[in-house]
């Protein structure tokens, strides 16, 4: 390869034209997913003070909120429920007529084209804030019952799928939760729904915002049990792996920033989808230099997520979809 002067790697730069056509990656508005906070009651529109921008809604007030997604040009959502009654098994994540359900019919009914994903998951359905079914309820305990927690996980996807959602993303990281939910899924008629499985799930720092927004922080114990080590990169292959072969058809890293290293693998190892959470600390890290002065918050916030596409998330879901999408122009 030749050097200097004959080779200029600034001439690659001149000009946006030049820039944009020699581009290895392409970030585009069809690549990003608006998370969702859905509640009972009515007439809610209730910021969310840790979570910059973003607002819980009562299901009669989601369709609307999805509309103004998808009109920002947004293809997506992925709705979290907070429902008010609480228990130890989330009894109302495989209510029918639960929060998610109604939520789902609604935004189908305002935003027929919008993609619908919902989160798959018990944590912010137990009064306990764990992502399945305990065992143990001392502070030092809280056990969960893997095998118990996929049959409510495989009815909760069953339920939503039922409502008329595109995608069911499991989120739990319990074994087996794939290939329970695709048992269930098609053995009610539901053979064209995606499932979305949060493949790489680490037990990451970085959620606290989301945990004050769901109401699922663990009443005691941690998570440490079920999520992923963050030490570990190999575990995350195997992980995809075992997600595949139950029949995923998306696969997710979580969270995103931090993980760039786990993204890249999963993407040279594997010829599938792969989805990338930016979350809710990172968005909040952003935000909070922001409002310092420290950073340009637009730019920052592509540039971040840019950092996602290159490393080979196809989907990203990220808190300011609306705001990347508006800043990336209705061209991409």
């Amino acid at each position: 390869m030749a050097s200097f002067p004959i080779r200029r790697m600034r001439r690659r730069r001149r000009n946006p034209a030049i820039r944009e056509f020699l581009a290895e990656s392409h970030l585009t508005r069809h690549d990003l997913v608006q998370p969702l906070f859905v509640c009972d009651g009515v007439g809610i529109d209730r910021p969310i003070d840790s979570l910059a921008g973003q607002h819980h809604h009562s299901t009669d007030r989601i369709g609307d909120r999805a509309l103004e997604v998808e009109e920002a040009g947004v293809s997506a959502v992925l709705l979290f429920g907070v429902p008010d009654q609480k228990d130890s098994r989330g009894s109302s994540s495989v209510d029918p007529a639960g929060v998610i359900p109604r939520a789902i019919r609604e935004i189908r009914q305002r935003a027929p084209n919008l993609l619908i994903i919902a989160d798959v998951c018990l944590c912010e359905f137990t009064d306990h804030g764990h992502c399945g079914i305990i065992t143990d309820t001392r502070e030092e305990g809280f056990q969960v019952d893997n095998d118990a927690t996929l049959e409510v996980l495989a009815e909760q996807a069953t339920v939503f799928a039922e409502a008329g959602c595109d995608i069911v993303a499991p989120s739990a990281m319990a074994d087996g939760q794939v290939g329970a939910i695709r048992s269930a899924l098609d053995g009610a008629g539901h053979e064209e729904v995606m499932i979305l499985s949060y493949a790489a799930k680490y037990a990451s720092a970085f959620y606290g915002p989301f945990r004050d927004a769901a109401g699922s922080t663990p009443a005691g114990g941690d998570r440490l049990g079920y999520q992923m080590d963050p030490r570990n990169s190999r575990e995350a292959l195997q992980e995809v792996a075992l997600d595949l072969e139950e029949g995923a058809d998306i696969v997710m890293v979580k969270p995103g920033l931090p993980y760039l290293d786990i993204i890249s693998r999963v993407h040279d190892t594997f010829d599938i989808p792969i989805a990338s959470y930016h979350v809710s600390g990172e968005w909040a890290q952003l935000n909070a230099a922001a409002d310092r002065g420290w950073i340009d918050l637009d730019r920052a916030y592509i540039e971040s997520l840019q950092s996602l596409r290159r490393a080979g998330a196809s989907i990203i879901v990220t808190y300011g979809a609306e705001r990347a999408a508006r800043l990336l122009g209705v061209h991409n």
